[in-house]
């Protein structure tokens, strides 16, 4: 038994290493670098200078706004991304006219390439575009949506577009996972619709909702391909993010900065990711 757990494990390492090398060179022996160079003046030869970078980083005008325009974005997006996701997903799960279109609808934003979705976004939002266009009709005048405090508005509709499709087939396999016999025997016992969505539905829905939440703040710190093709390299204050601030750091050689705001960035992710992960542990005890 122990010589066949041996080889099975063997043969996993064997399957896994292609992948744990690319991790290791590409992703964990960077990071690891970066927070080296997080604690020091200079990358050749720098000496520990401790959390100096981090005050400066803080200290910044530039990262503060940054900082301040993420968290709203993410704040408001994202929560708004996961009802509207269950909402359709419920509404999919039935049988419903045309459910296998609307499903493909839904779905196909995610295998359009960015630069299809960003050309049919600028297209829609340019100041000659079709909604300014569409809103002189009603005697409206134009609005310069990507250089105003809509900008935030229209990127968050953007995000929302692009990965609604991916929520909606995580909330589908959710429901669908559900016996049919917990709504069975609550009709018997003259349970009403609320009563079951919100003590059968939402209950086993929790952890589909959990890694959904999770996916979608990570996909919210990837908006900056979008926000880039569709606002340029200067775009307005409203839609300047973090991954901006990092962007223009690296132009700038300002590799201390980087770092630490890169850290800083990956430490509040990692506590939210515990903290989700705690509060879904518990519930699911509670419900064992």
């Amino acid at each position: 038994m122990r010589g066949k757990l041996r080889q099975d494990w063997f043969v996993a390492a064997l399957f896994l290493a292609p992948s744990l090398i690319g991790f290791s060179i590409f992703y964990l022996v960077p990071f690891g670098m970066g927070f080296l160079y997080s604690f020091q003046d200079s990358t050749i030869d720098g000496s520990f200078v401790g959390f100096d970078n981090y005050d400066t980083l803080l200290a910044s005008s530039s990262f503060r706004k940054a900082a301040t325009n993420t968290f709203l974005f993410t704040s408001v997006s994202v929560p708004f991304m996961i009802l509207a996701s269950l909402l359709l997903a419920q509404l999919l799960n039935k049988k419903l006219f045309l459910r296998n279109w609307l499903q493909t609808a839904f779905v196909l934003p995610l295998v359009v390439p960015v630069a299809s979705i960003v050309m049919i976004w600028q297209i829609v939002f340019d100041w000659n575009g079709t909604l300014n266009a569409w809103l002189q009709n009603f005697n409206v005048e134009r609005i310069d949506w990507m250089k105003s405090e809509w900008s935030i508005g229209v990127l968050a509709i953007v995000y929302t577009w692009k990965n609604l499709g991916y929520n909606i087939i995580l909330f589908l396999a959710g429901l669908q996972s559900i016996p049919k016999d917990y709504y069975e025997t609550a009709d018997i016992e003259g349970a009403g619709r609320f009563h079951k969505w919100f003590h059968i539905t939402l209950v086993y829905l929790t952890p589909t909702m959990v890694f959904v939440c999770l996916m979608s703040i990570i996909n919210s710190f990837k908006v900056f391909r979008e926000t880039y093709l569709i606002a340029g390299d200067y775009p307005h204050d409203r839609i300047y993010m973090l991954q901006h601030y990092m962007n223009n750091m690296f132009l700038s050689l300002d590799v201390q900065k980087l770092t630490a705001a890169a850290v800083l960035m990956v430490v509040c992710i990692l506590i939210f990711v515990m903290m989700m992960l705690t509060v879904e542990r518990r519930f699911r005890n509670s419900m064992e």
